[in-house]
């Protein structure tokens, strides 16, 4: 069996009165591409296009898998290691977002993340104090080295991209599918993280999107109308820890080694990329009772839930 039919058995195509929609699993999360065209053939061919591009990104920087690259980059026994060029563009932007929050979005909060272990479910143990005071040595942005080629990671620290990685694949997806097919409107959509770079124009209707209700999940409390640009969700709706009747976020604090206190229950934003919009959205979170301030200075349309 070939590998496009490999691929058209991990995914599902249904036709739509404006085109095709399609759908498979990547990044732990339900993705779905929104095709404007009737044209089948053509719509599969973007289905896999956005597919691979999500699978590919997912084995190559995903913190769950072993012996992936990213594995090898934070198990190296060498502090010194090679680098290629799309992991020295993720590093920069993520020291912009390190510096943009003052510390607080850090991709090197690994070992933090290891200790709160959302994934496992609403009631997962808390990590203990020792333990998350003893991880919070080996946090700190700052203390990388890195340049086009290569990267220094000191001993005990470890990179975590889970903070960027399904937004920068919705762009690169996006991107890709742009570039083969620019004559057609496409809205990627993995797991509520959206681009859409092809304008939707007249007389097209805009693309629809649901903002989710924290508070009746799979239930949309707005709707947005989107011809072109991009929006990003962050939040504590789906991964979290409850103990003792209080509600721990997914999102942490790598100063206090803690979820941030007083979040919002989610953060939209939309933006121009969904790089840009993730970054907002996660900062927002991380200002805790201050998210609606953070936004309004940044000039860019946002949705708050608390």
């Amino acid at each position: 069996m070939s590998r496009q039919q490999d691929s058209v058995q991990e995914c599902q195509l249904e036709p739509r009165p404006w085109g095709f929609i399609g759908h498979f699993y990547s990044m732990a999360n339900h993705c779905e591409i929104l095709i404007d065209s009737h044209n089948e053939a053509m719509a599969e061919a973007i289905l896999i296009t956005a597919m691979n591009e999500a699978k590919r990104i997912e084995v190559k920087y995903s913190r769950f898998l072993q012996h992936n690259y990213l594995w090898q980059l934070n198990h190296s026994d060498n502090p010194s290691v090679t680098i290629d060029a799309e992991t020295h563009r993720l590093l920069c932007f993520a020291q912009q977002c390190y510096q943009l929050s003052d510390g607080q979005f850090d991709i090197t909060a690994g070992p933090l993340m290891q200790l709160w272990r959302f994934e496992k479910g609403a009631k997962t143990p808390l990590p203990s104090d020792k333990a998350i005071q003893a991880a919070k040595a080996f946090i700190g942005f700052s203390a990388l080295q890195f340049d086009a080629s290569s990267l220094t990671l000191p001993k005990g620290m470890s990179l975590d991209f889970g903070g960027i990685a399904k937004e920068y694949a919705v762009d690169s997806a996006a991107s890709l599918i742009a570039q083969r097919w620019p004559q057609v409107s496409v809205l990627v959509n993995f797991g509520g993280d959206i681009a859409c770079p092809v304008a939707k124009t007249l007389p097209s209707q805009p693309w629809q999107v649901g903002i989710e209700n924290p508070y009746a999940l799979d239930q949309a409390a707005a709707l947005l109308e989107i011809r072109q640009g991009a929006l990003a969700t962050s939040g504590d709706t789906r991964r979290y820890i409850k103990h003792n009747g209080k509600l721990y976020g997914h999102i942490i604090n790598p100063f206090t080694g803690y979820p941030v206190e007083a979040a919002p229950r989610s953060v939209t934003v939309l933006a121009p990329n969904c790089l840009m919009a993730g970054m907002l959205s996660t900062m927002a979170m991380l200002q805790g009772p201050d998210a609606e301030i953070f936004l309004s200075n940044q000039g860019v349309d946002f949705k708050v839930f608390r």
